[in-house]
């Protein structure tokens, strides 16, 4: 029996404060944060990643926000590209749930919110579905830190109406904005 082919996965890390939030946390939260981060998952030659516009890839380091602040190892998986992508396009479809009789709706434009469903719930679903490991909790943990203090409290209904989305990716479908 032939082994299964071992695909690298990779997180890539922005800081979208580009340094700003080491400096400034302290002062406006009273507690340090190292960055205000963005995640995407990097595996089959394409980096993926959640915002506004929904699920969106590019070749790895092509959205505007440039190459990444760090690349986290994830692991390696045995999913195959075809079937990653076919996972990808049932998390941006509408799911029923009978118990509450409402749609649920996983990973759609409008299901973005920058505290409870961004790019960083995207890469910890997608990095457990792909290596069954979750990415760092300084990553996952931070919309909880920030809105555990006063300021988080006072700026979130402003936080919450700004939708997020790197430039320089296409939906995920036609990766690299190919038909």
């Amino acid at each position: 029996m032939e082994p299964p082919n071992l695909y690298p996965v990779k997180l890539y890390v922005y800081d979208l404060s580009k340094g700003l939030a080491r400096r400034l946390s302290p002062i406006m939260l009273g507690k340090q944060l190292e960055g205000i981060w963005h995640t995407s998952i990097v595996v089959h030659k394409d980096e993926f990643f959640f915002g506004s516009g929904g699920i969106s890839s590019c070749p790895p380091g092509g959205t505007l926000l440039g190459p990444p602040d760090s690349v986290v190892d994830v692991g390696s998986t045995e999913v195959t590209e075809e079937l990653f992508l076919e996972y990808l396009s049932s998390l941006g479809e509408s799911l029923f749930r009978s118990v509450l009789q409402t749609f649920l709706t996983m990973y759609r434009s409008e299901a973005y919110n920058l505290f409870e469903h961004n790019c960083n719930t995207f890469t910890n679903e997608v990095a457990q579905f792909l290596t069954g490991r979750k990415i760092p909790s300084y990553i996952t943990d931070l919309p909880s830190e920030i809105l555990s203090t006063p300021f988080g409290q006072a700026l979130r209904p402003l936080l919450d109406s700004i939708q997020i989305q790197p430039p320089g990716g296409s939906p995920v479908g036609r990766p690299n904005g190919q038909s």
